[in-house]
């Protein structure tokens, strides 16, 4: 029991831990930040410009949907290796976390942008008809009737994107970046420190299930078919 105690917080490991949770919110919290500063429009895009779009564009739906498929369907391992000439022009560096935000970015923008077309498809055609009907602008069919009819959908999918961007952080170590995911391998896989690796997966665990709660009440708290 002493040795488990010992290894949980022995050796400044308390410190380690608070300072591997702080790099894998921070990769996180901003990686899916900007993740939906990019995906958001390019999901609009999407939307708008599809079949039964707002207005249809076939040719701009194409060509910004096979970048989307493209960058979705290129796993995360190699898109990072891939990207790393992008940070080192952005950043200056390939590698921490800040390079490790950039393929972030790259790998879960195209993902936010397919979340935010669905979640735009599910609102009532008889809404957007009714605000056509009253001459409303596309600008405003899409910030004040799209985008609020869509927010409880809209909000769990951000649910789900920062859940899958956090999945990724573990990958941090593969470009000397930190974090639980980090901490979890190099500290306790590679050298065989079973507490260490189980208390990291467990802290990451903890911070999935922390936001998937907030989230999701917000989600319910937005929507309007709830009952309020």
């Amino acid at each position: 029991m002493a040795e488990f105690f010992e290894n949980l917080f022995g050796n400044g490991m308390a410190s380690t831990y608070g300072e591997a949770i702080l790099s894998t919110l921070k990769v996180t919290v901003f990686g899916t930040l900007i993740s939906y500063l990019i995906g958001l429009p390019l999901g609009i895009i999407l939307y708008g410009t599809s079949k039964k779009g707002i207005f249809p564009q076939k040719a701009v739906n194409t060509a910004v949907g096979i970048i989307v498929n493209i960058l979705r369907s290129v796993p995360f391992v190699i898109l990072l290796v891939l990207s790393q000439p992008i940070a080192k022009f952005l950043i200056g560096t390939k590698l921490g976390d800040n390079a490790f935000i950039i393929y972030l970015v790259i790998a879960a923008a195209p993902f936010v942008a397919r979340m935010v077309e669905s979640s735009l498809s599910e609102v009532n055609a008889g809404v957007i008809e009714a605000a056509q009907s009253m001459g409303s602008t596309n600008m405003q069919i899409i910030f004040k009737v799209l985008l609020p009819e869509a927010r409880p959908s809209l909000v769990i999918g951000s649910a789900i994107a920062i859940t899958t961007i956090l999945g990724y952080t573990p990958m941090t170590y593969l470009i000397a970046g930190g974090g639980l995911g980090q901490l979890a391998i190099q500290s306790g896989l590679y050298r065989f420190n079973k507490t260490i690796m189980y208390m990291s997966s467990i802290l990451l665990v903890i911070i999935v299930q922390i936001m998937q709660e907030v989230l999701t009440r917000l989600a319910k708290k937005f929507d309007r078919r709830a009952g309020k």
